[in-house]
């Protein structure tokens, strides 16, 4: 999950209905007719009405779609709402693939730990050292281990266009990881490496490199080896350089300006994953993405001490707003009910997802919403709202 400021939190909160404190919703509790529908043979989460209502009357001005599911030991609870397409109007497709955004960065850093756990990597190594030929002399000092807890101090990319309209047009270009870091690297460093954190994807296009560089194979074999085919996740895959999404998907789309110069939704589905490459671009479902939170905080993916590494959070602090840093190796973490809530959001055009589990995955999380500003500085109201309706709210 990415940075949030507790009075952003509190005023979701209070839009859904939430008590800050652990969350306790009587089994009786009900809600508006939701225009959602649940999903599965066991529906005992006691969250459920407050997760329909969140959901319900979709599509919005907020998001068009969304797909929940809410797992563990302390109830279960599936459900979808608004349309798989907004020129059809039909219902959205509850089992449908859609685009991860950041969570990818989450599968690649527990390729890079595994990797580490059999010594093929080593976390304190310098990047520059598995990389000489791709990370300058000024970058020299930039451990494995910082790449992927964003204290590395590398500036992100240089990327063409300033609006969304400008990224809309230039959606189909091909960008090459190799060329982005070195633009990167380029430009002067924005903190002396392990003093600073700044969330960024430019760490993870690295790490993917160092996986290819140390194994002699492509990042999406080790990926689909390693995680994706173990875990039986079929409807995974990495897109390589295509735009279009494989199977069934409901479509995203995005709030710009339109030819006439109106404000109004464009079809955003189709667009080139190549710029988040390792740090973004995965393809996937809820039910898969729900298997691989439940193995992954179970210690079925990364085995050992380094799957700490995973639940530890750098002592520094967030480059722009001065906060305590809240990024580990792949996850972040927010105190919400009263307790750690670990996991990771993403967000590509069209698509914002997410996965958070309590510590030992006694509750989980995973939700596709199909966001009409889905990269926009705001937290969608709609992914905040199930945030806050499985966990509670933020103690201050």
């Amino acid at each position: 999950m990415r940075g949030i400021r507790i009075r952003t939190l509190l005023a979701a909160a209070v839009a859904v209905g939430i008590a800050a404190g652990p969350v306790a919703f009587p089994a009786s509790a009900a809600g508006p007719a939701p225009a959602a529908t649940a999903l599965g043979a066991q529906v005992s989460d006691p969250a459920g009405p407050v997760l329909a209502k969140v959901i319900a009357g979709l599509p919005s001005k907020d998001a068009t779609a969304a797909l929940v599911r809410v797992g563990g030991t302390e109830g279960v609870w599936r459900g979808s709402a608004g349309v798989h397409d907004l020129e059809s109007g039909r219902a959205a497709d509850p089992d449908a693939r859609f685009r991860a955004g950041s969570v990818t960065k989450v599968f690649t850093a527990a390729v890079v730990l595994q990797l580490a756990s059999e010594g093929r990597i080593d976390l304190d190594r310098p990047a520059r050292a598995y990389l000489p030929d791709l990370i300058p002399a000024s970058y020299g000092t930039v451990t494995v281990r910082q790449l992927l807890n964003h204290t590395h101090g590398i500036p992100a990319a240089r990327t063409p266009g300033d609006t969304v309209e400008e990224w809309y047009a230039n959606r189909l270009e091909i960008r090459d990881p190799r060329a982005m870091v070195r633009s990167a690297t380029a430009q002067p460093r924005e903190f002396a490496p392990g003093t600073e954190q700044h969330y960024l994807n430019i760490g993870y296009t690295i790490a993917a490199l160092i996986v290819e560089r140390v194994t002699g194979d492509s990042y999406e074999h080790q990926l689909a080896a390693r995680v994706l085919h173990p875990l039986g996740l079929r409807n995974t895959y990495s897109p390589g350089t295509s735009p279009l999404i494989k199977g069934p998907h409901n479509h995203g789309y995005q709030t710009m300006r339109l030819e006439d110069g109106t404000e109004g939704l464009r079809d955003v589905t189709v667009w080139s994953p190549t710029d988040g490459w390792a740090a973004g671009d995965l393809i996937s479902t809820t039910a898969d993405l729900e298997r691989f939170t439940r193995a992954l905080f179970a210690g079925r993916v990364v085995r050992g001490p380094l799957l700490e590494e995973m639940f530890t959070l750098p002592k520094v602090a967030d480059h722009t707003s001065g906060e305590p840093a809240a990024f580990s190796a792949g996850l972040s973490m927010k105190v919400l009910g009263g307790r750690e809530v670990w996991g990771k959001t993403g967000g590509r055009w069209g698509y914002n997802t997410a996965i958070a589990s309590t510590r030992h995955g006694e509750r989980t999380l995973v939700y596709s919403v199909n966001s009409t500003d889905a990269k926009g500085q705001d937290v969608n109201r709609v992914a905040m709202g199930l945030m806050l309706a499985t966990f509670g709210a933020p103690s201050s």
